[in-house]
């Protein structure tokens, strides 16, 4: 799914094991900072949403099969596109 971090998220995400924050040049990544658009996994969306520090979602940009694990009203609230 696409998704527009924020510093919540970041933070959640590093407290998670995977960060994203810190610039890795040797794999051409150069970190991310509030505001950035990601391609995120629906399984990690879900688990920062349970802990309420979802990121926002792109849902033009986010494939119809994430319905399958997120329910739209969930989708909705968190859209970037739709407020």
């Amino acid at each position: 799914m696409c998704v527009q971090v924020t510093e919540e998220f970041l933070e959640f995400s590093v407290a998670k094991g995977n960060d994203l924050v810190t610039p890795r040049p040797d794999l051409r990544f150069r970190g991310l900072k509030p505001g950035d658009r990601w391609c995120l996994h629906v399984l990690r969306w879900i688990e920062a949403w349970e802990a309420g520090r979802a990121p926002r979602v792109v849902l033009e940009a986010t494939h119809e099969n994430v319905l399958k694990y997120v329910p739209l009203t969930a989708l909705k609230r968190h859209s970037l596109d739709l407020n």
